[in-house]
């Protein structure tokens, strides 16, 4: 018989994480979260924790984790909002005087280095065409573990790559759709890690405050699925694997 892989009688893994420091995160997102003693993943710039400063320290001294989502959020120049800011024009050393820069705000903001990291749009590369290269490596260099964006699947945890985890989109979704996925989550015994924007009703980059309750509730008739930060649970995994 296969020796269980979670502690404790856990049969499977969730976190949620959020992105952007969204102010409708802390105004909506927290107090539910802690009502229901849920620790989330937050993945913030530094200019939007300065500018909400009091909220995101107390989120961290709650026992939420800040993740990095780099100095100024980088994507595909397809994006309308990019502004300058590709990735097909960057280099391995931009990205990673980004992810370096975000890392010692943060630190010297909240006192406290983040251990995870969000790719932005979760996007894995610099460059184009031939000169394409991903920075995957970087966060394996700087993180504990890589959170991208857009999958399909949860996270077989003896196998995964830490360094680009999957994340299934939570955003504009109903409850009953997203509890296919803790079902098979505890099914499989893997890891699922959501990943969200705002906390409000309505919004194309929004969970609904009904639906982060509705999971809150999952979790609380699931004793058997370990609901923690995707810090904790990479290093978990982590020590197990070694």
């Amino acid at each position: 018989m296969t020796k269980p892989f979670w502690p404790q009688n856990k049969r499977a893994a969730l976190s949620l994480s959020f992105d952007d420091a969204r102010p409708s995160q802390w105004e909506n997102g927290l107090p539910l979260l802690d009502r229901y003693g849920v620790k989330g993943t937050f993945y913030v710039m530094p200019r939007r924790v300065e500018h909400d400063f009091n909220e995101w320290k107390n989120a961290l001294a709650n026992g939420h984790e800040i993740g990095n989502h780099t100095m100024t959020h980088p994507c595909s120049g397809n994006f309308t909002f990019v502004h300058g800011n590709a990735l097909e024009e960057y280099s391995l050393a931009q990205m990673e005087a980004e992810i370096q820069d975000a890392n010692s705000a943060l630190q010297s903001l909240l006192g406290a280095t983040p251990r995870t990291f969000a790719y932005p749009c979760g996007q894995t590369y610099v460059g184009r065409g031939a000169e394409t290269q991903s920075y995957v490596p970087l966060a394996a260099k700087h993180f504990l573990a890589g959170r991208g964006y857009n999958s399909e699947s949860a996270n077989d945890p003896t196998f995964c790559d830490l360094a680009q985890l999957m994340a299934i989109p939570a955003d504009v979704k109903e409850f009953s759709v997203l509890e296919n996925h803790f079902d098979k989550t505890l099914q499989d015994g893997h890891w699922l890690i959501l990943a969200a924007h705002d906390v409000t009703a309505d919004g194309r980059q929004s969970i609904a405050p009904r639906v982060l309750e509705e999971i809150c509730h999952y979790a609380e008739r699931h004793s058997e699925l370990w609901v923690d930060t995707v810090a904790n649970i990479a290093a978990y995994v982590k020590a197990q694997r070694s």
